[in-house]
C-alpha cells in the first residue's frame, strides 16, 4: 500500500504562530521590529482579500483634496458658479422668452433692453448680496465713515463693484456672442447700399424685418444670410473685445492689489482663510446662541420648551445664553482693514475686540474700535 502524504497546513499555521510569538516577545523587550516589511505584507493581504478597499481609500483622499481646494478657493468657485448660472439663465431666455418685434423703432429698444435690463438687475442683486455693502452702510450709520480714508474707500468700493460685475458682464458677453439681441437692435441701421443688388427703392424700414425671416419679402430673402452674418460678426467682435478688456482689467487690478498690500502672499492667504473660518464659526455659533436664548424665553413663558435631541444636548452643554449688549455688537460690526498692534496682526474687528477684552483695557478699546486701518 502507498503511504498517504500528510497535509502541510499545520506546519504553516505553526510557523505563523511561531513568527507571531517571536514578534510579541520582541515587542515586550522593546526590540524594534521590521515594521515596513510587516506593513507591506499586511497591505498585500488586504489588497488580495479586499480589492476594492484600496480604490475606496483613494477616492476618499481625492474627495478630501477637492473639498480642501474648494474651501481655499471659495471666492473663485462662488464667482464661477455665478457665471455658470448667468449663462444658463441667458440661454433659457433666448430659447423661451426672446422674441424680436421686427418693427422699425422698436427693435433697437427691445434689443438694448434684452441686453441691459437683466445685466442691471444682476448688478443690483450682486450689490445687495455682498456683505461688504452692508458693512459700509453700518460703518456710515455707526461712525459716519469719519475714519474711512480715500484709499480705503476706493479699495472697498472696488471689491464691492468688482464682485457684483461678474454676473452682468457674463450676461452681456454671452448675449453678444450669441448675437440675437444685437441683430434685433441694429438690423434697421444696416445700410442697404452696402448690400450688392439690394433694391434701394424698398427703403430702410424693410431692414427691421430681417431678424424675422417670415416677415422679409420673398424677393429679399436672399439677403437674409448676408445681413445675419454681418450683424453676428459685429456682435461677436464686440463680445470678444469686452472679454479681452475685462481680463486685462482684472489682471491689472490683481497686480495693483498685490503691490499695494502690506502683507506677503502667504499671510494674505492666511488672512483670507481666517476671515472665512471666523465668518462660518460666527454664523454657526450665533444660530445656536439665538436658539438657546429663544428656548429660555419660551420656557419662562410656557414653563417648558419642546426641544429636539440635538437642541437638548446643546442646552445641557451650554446651560444658558446671555444676551449681548448693542455696544459689543456695534464694536464687531462694520468695515475693517488690516491692522497690527505691538507687531502682532489683528485680522478682524472681532479679533481686535477679543484682544482688548482679554486685557480689560476698555478705554483703549473705545478708542481703537473706531480705527479702520
Amino acid at each position: 500500500m502507498q503511504r498517504k502524504e500528510q497535509p502541510a497546513a499545520p506546519a504553516v499555521v505553526e510557523s505563523h504562530m511561531t513568527h507571531t510569538s517571536v514578534r510579541v516577545k520582541l515587542s515586550k523587550r522593546n526590540i524594534p521590529v521590521n515594521q515596513t516589511h510587516s506593513s507591506s505584507v499586511l497591505s498585500s493581504v488586504i489588497n488580495t482579500q479586499h480589492p476594492n478597499m484600496a480604490a475606496a481609500a483613494l477616492v476618499t483622499e481625492n474627495f478630501k483634496f477637492v473639498a480642501l481646494f474648494f474651501k481655499s478657493k471659495d471666492v473663485m468657485i462662488f464667482n464661477g458658479l455665478i457665471a455658470l448660472g448667468t449663462v444658463a439663465s441667458q440661454t433659457a431666455f433666448n430659447v423661451f422668452a426672446f422674441e424680436c418685434p421686427c418693427s422699425s423703432g422698436r427693435n433697437y429698444l427691445y434689443g438694448l433692453a434684452a441686453i441691459g435690463v437683466p445685466a442691471l438687475a444682476f448688478f443690483l442683486v450682486g450689490i445687495m448680496m455682498n456683505k461688504s455693502t452692508w458693512d459700509l452702510v453700518s460703518e456710515c450709520r455707526l461712525r459716519s465713515c469719519r475714519k474711512l480714508s480715500g484709499a480705503s474707500a476706493f479699495a472697498l468700493l472696488g471689491t464691492i463693484v468688482g464682485r457684483s460685475l461678474v454676473a452682468p458682464i457674463t450676461w452681456v458677453v454671452f448675449s453678444l456672442l450669441q448675437g440675437q439681441a444685437y441683430m434685433c437692435a441694429l438690423s434697421e441701421f444696416v445700410d442697404p447700399g452696402t448690400l450688392e443688388g439690394f433694391p434701394l427703392a424698398r427703403g430702410l424700414k424693410v431692414m427691421a424685418n430681417f431678424p424675422c425671416r417670415d416677415s422679409v419679402p420673398t424677393e429679399l430673402q436672399s439677403f437674409c444670410g448676408e445681413v445675419e452674418r454681418r450683424l453676428k460678426y459685429e456682435s461677436q467682435l464686440f463680445g470678444w473685445l469686452l472679454v479681452a478688456v475685462m481680463s486685462l482689467t482684472v489682471f491689472l487690478m490683481l497686480c495693483l492689489k498685490r503691490c499695494a498690500s502690506p502683507l506677503g502672499y502667504q499671510q494674505e492667504d492666511y488672512w483670507s482663510q481666517y476671515r472665512s473660518n471666523e465668518r462660518t464659526l460666527f454664523q454657526r455659533t450665533a444660530a445656536v446662541h439665538a436658539r438657546l436664548l429663544a428656548a429660555e424665553n419660551v420656557k419662562s413663558f410656557f414653563g417648558f420648551v419642546a426641544l429636539e435631541a440635538e437642541e437638548k444636548e446643546q442646552l445641557a452643554e451650554h446651560q444658558r445664553a446671555s444676551p449681548i449688549c448693542s455696544t459689543n455688537w456695534n464694536r464687531v460690526t462694520g468695515i475693517y482693514l488690516y491692522r497690527e498692534r505691538k507687531g502682532l496682526p489683528l485680522y478682524s474687528r472681532l479679533n481686535k475686540w477679543a484682544t482688548y477684552s482679554l486685557e480689560n483695557n476698555f478705554e483703549a478699546m473705545e478708542k481703537e474700535m473706531d480705527v479702520l486701518s
